[in-house]
């Protein structure tokens, strides 16, 4: 038996739970995606730091805001959480299934 297996490895928002956090002013979306992917739609507010330059220590300070990571379909956000993990920053937590998903639930997009 393999442990673990089928769990994600970081922790994750769906998109309704991401929706429902940022109507209240709960969370602060990172994507991780390049700059002119992220040009091209992004979730509304959300903050660009491409993973090619991604840097920990430049997370902004959300305050008591969850600082949630997406991308196109949640890889590269997990990629950006290790780099956290190794530099101890705060940060742990996706969006399942990224930008993709978001789209997919009919949520807003920005351009």
């Amino acid at each position: 038996m393999v442990f673990g297996f089928g769990k994600a490895k970081h922790p994750e928002l769906t998109a309704q739970e991401l929706d429902a956090m940022l109507r209240t002013g709960d969370a602060v979306v990172v994507d991780v995606r390049e700059v002119d992917e992220f040009a091209a739609g992004h979730i509304p507010g959300a903050i660009n730091m491409p993973l090619s330059t991604f840097q920990p220590s430049r997370l902004p300070d959300t305050g008591t805001k969850k600082l949630v990571l997406t991308c196109l379909g949640g890889k590269r956000s997990g990629m950006a959480l290790d780099k956290c993990g190794v530099a101890q920053a705060a940060v742990d937590t996706h969006l399942a299934g990224g930008f993709g998903a978001w789209q997919s639930a009919g949520l807003p997009v920005e351009r």
